[in-house]
């Protein structure tokens, strides 16, 4: 077993925290809210005061973090990662930021004398509390070997995407797509329902036809068809409204930089901004089932 430290522990870090220690590994947590620590404690991890603490050490170092702007400053500042870790250990970043942010922040740790992965996760809280995300790495092919196994401790599907930044262009990708796909399914039983069918005829009929889709069969959200979906539980967010809008962002940020068209990304965007204008930042992305259905 391993010596790991893990920093950030919102939502999704909570999870894969308690998955690290549940596996055996010797884990040593730190977040800037102590309650969060103190959550860590109970899952089987060790709490560290300061970053430094954190990471002294650590053959991994694990960071989960709200942006860009968050990892650049846990790994390069004076109390930074790469100001106390041991040059050994690989630098694990799984937070949602740029590409053009990884690669630089990967670029920088490297220079230092750091092996660095982006590995950003798809599969939201339910998914990081269960150990069954999927995570998208970018990194060399040695790099890649170093923490494959590490994390399967905390997900199912482990895909190597290619060199440093290439996780965060798949996860950009892909959760632009589900962005689009909600919405589509949202549309899709709205009409449905207005045409006479009721949410579970329709939900039989397509999820088994040519328009089935993850946000239908796993996430639908229409109440009713499945019953572990925020649907049923007045939208409490699995994954935000705020956190879709984040990462639609960086996905027409991405497209702009390199000429590719996103014209239904644009659209998802938008109708992802009006949410958040609406005070809906907090609810769980599905809610845009009840903008469409004209109910906010």
């Amino acid at each position: 077993m391993s010596n790991v430290a893990f920093i950030g522990l919102g939502n999704m870090g909570s999870g894969m925290c308690a998955n690290l220690a549940k596996a055996g590994h010797n884990v040593k947590a730190f977040d800037l809210n102590p309650r969060a620590v103190e959550q860590a404690i109970t899952s089987g991890a060790a709490g560290a005061q300061s970053i430094p603490d954190c990471v002294a050490q650590a053959e991994y170092v694990i960071t989960m973090l709200p942006a860009g702007k968050h990892v650049h400053s846990v790994y390069f500042d004076q109390d930074g990662i790469t100001n106390h870790a041991q040059k050994s250990s690989v630098l694990i970043d799984c937070s949602t930021i740029a590409v053009s942010e990884a690669r630089e922040i990967a670029n920088q740790a490297e220079t230092k004398g750091y092996t660095v992965v982006d590995a950003p996760v798809s599969g939201g809280v339910a998914a990081a509390n269960a150990g069954t995300l999927t995570f998208m790495a970018g990194g060399s092919d040695s790099a890649f070997s170093r923490v494959e196994g590490l994390l399967g401790n905390m997900g199912q599907n482990i895909f190597h995407a290619g060199i440093s930044g290439n996780g965060q262009a798949a996860k950009t990708a892909n959760n632009m797509l589900l962005g689009i796909s909600m919405i589509a399914t949202s549309e899709a039983f709205n009409l449905a329902e207005k045409l006479g069918l009721s949410a579970e005829k329709f939900f039989e009929i397509s999820s088994k036809a040519s328009g089935q889709c993850w946000s239908m069969t796993s996430y639908c959200p229409a109440p009713g068809p499945v019953p572990a979906s925020p649907a049923n539980n007045d939208y409490t967010a699995g994954f935000a409204v705020a956190m879709m809008l984040k990462d639609l962002k960086l996905a027409q940020d991405a497209g702009q930089s390199v000429d590719a068209a996103t014209p239904l990304g644009q659209q998802a965007t938008e109708i992802y901004q009006n949410l958040d204008d609406a005070g809906l930042t907090g609810k769980d992305f599905s809610v845009v089932m009840q903008q469409i259905k004209g109910e906010l």
